[in-house]
């Protein structure tokens, strides 16, 4: 998701992206769980699994298109 070289939960682009992913919990009436990064890649959860599932169908429509 980010460059390799990424790997700082203060670097600004990663603060940008985790802010927009609690925007979306807020419009989803769910919390944040988890986020993390380790050299450029992101692992974060939900506590909804229906947020989550959505996430997962785009990301399964964008990787086939």
């Amino acid at each position: 998701m980010f460059p390799e070289d990424v790997n700082s939960l203060d670097d600004p682009e990663v603060i940008v992206f985790k802010k927009l992913l609690e925007e979306v919990a807020v419009e989803y009436h769910c919390s944040l769980l988890s986020f993390e990064i380790d050299h450029g890649i992101v692992t974060f959860s939900f506590d909804s699994d229906e947020l989550m599932s959505k996430i997962i169908y785009l990301m399964q429509n964008e990787y086939q298109s």
